[in-house]
């Protein structure tokens, strides 16, 4: 029990562990504080629960490993210590987990692998085929080629769509505080949010914008990503991973963290579209009808009658952003067709759906 409320059973999770929490203050890598978590994950493993870990920290290893000169080109320098550093990575997790007779097995991914519902469901299928045989996959983005558009927010948002992706029931994010605080943790009078009902708003503003020395997200990421994976029903724990036995803590209901209380589970196709924003291909803008055909309870597919403008190159299959005829996004779907058919079917009746209802999401309305 978390403050009068009920958890669900923790049977299979998706545990983030941030930059700041396997690297010690002087930025070198935190070789006990990994042998202290991977200890509480073999315990996790050894009740039956399913583990899936998204870690960061090989920039941080690699920067142990390389010494590079000032004047490299940053994005460079950042691929080298990734490429580098991923090494020194898993081998450390490999030699610490091998002493609970786990092995583990190397994912990197980068957005791309998140556009389209085949490379999607081959990852989950993967992922899912590892650790049907005992194998713990640790995921990480690959840097050495995402940069820019390609990249993730950060290991946050990785770790969100990896708990949506294999139908998770659970997504802890450690970080190095005890989780969302209403002002700065260091500020007196500052507590933590214990709580955090799917109905609460403007939990941002309780957010200083500051992030860690070695990892590229902040608390803003993860407010935001947690309320992500909850609305799709997925519970979730912003927890410190410097706190000894934190996961055990978790798993019992005692821990000091903010726990994001989950809404009704969403069904796969759906939670793949929620995270789609980043990676749409085209756009669709409806006109009033569609919209308030697509946003009441009753469950509707977008027909070309009700859309007003096509924009983008995209073919069946890709994700498109919905907007109203204001302009205002109002949700997600996966085309049924190619932009070159779907231009040429705008305003027409008796068309076929160009989303159909299993593939569209509508923000607030799932």
């Amino acid at each position: 029990m978390i403050h009068n409320i009920k958890m669900k059973p923790i049977k299979f999770c998706i545990i983030k562990i941030g930059s700041n929490v396997l690297t010690a203050n002087d930025g070198n890598p935190d070789f006990a504080r990994m042998k202290q978590l991977a200890a509480e994950i073999a315990l996790l493993r050894s009740s039956g629960v399913k583990v899936i870990l998204v870690s960061s920290g090989a920039v941080a290893f690699g920067r142990k490993e390389i010494n590079l000169p000032e004047k490299i080109n940053p994005v460079i320098k950042k691929q080298i210590w990734a490429s580098t550093g991923q090494i020194e990575l898993i081998k450390t997790y490999k030699s610490i987990f091998q002493k609970y007779s786990l092995q583990v097995a190397q994912i990197l991914v980068t957005k791309e692998d998140f556009r389209d519902r085949k490379h999607f469901l081959n990852m989950k299928n993967c992922l899912l085929g590892l650790l049907d045989q005992g194998v713990i996959p640790i995921v990480n983005e690959n840097d050495t080629v995402a940069i820019t558009e390609l990249m993730f927010t950060d290991n946050d948002e990785l770790a969100s769509l990896t708990a949506a992706m294999v139908d998770a029931d659970t997504l802890i994010l450690l970080t190095n505080v005890n989780g969302i605080y209403t002002g700065h943790p260091d500020d007196e009078g500052s507590e933590i949010l214990r709580i955090v009902h799917h109905h609460d708003k403007n939990l941002s503003n309780f957010i200083t914008a500051s992030k860690s020395s070695f990892g590229r997200g902040g608390m803003l990421t993860k407010l935001n990503m947690a309320s992500k994976a909850a609305n799709l029903g997925i519970q979730v724990f912003i927890a410190n991973g410097k706190t000894k036995k934190i996961i055990s803590q978790i798993q019992n209901g005692t821990a000091k963290c903010t726990y994001f209380q989950p809404q009704k589970a969403k069904q796969s196709s759906k939670k793949w579209l929620a995270h789609g924003i980043n990676y749409y291909k085209g756009a669709v803008k409806i006109n009033e009808g569609a919209r308030l055909a697509l946003t009441q309870q009753k469950i509707s597919s977008l027909l070309p009658v009700g859309i007003i403008e096509i924009s983008g190159n995209f073919d069946k299959g890709d994700i498109l952003r919905i907007s109203d005829d204001t302009g205002r996004t109002i949700g997600l779907g996966r085309a049924e067709y190619s932009s070159k058919v779907a231009v040429e079917k705008v305003g027409l009746k008796n068309q076929k759906p160009l989303i159909h209802y299993n593939y569209l999401y509508i923000f607030g309305n799932e």
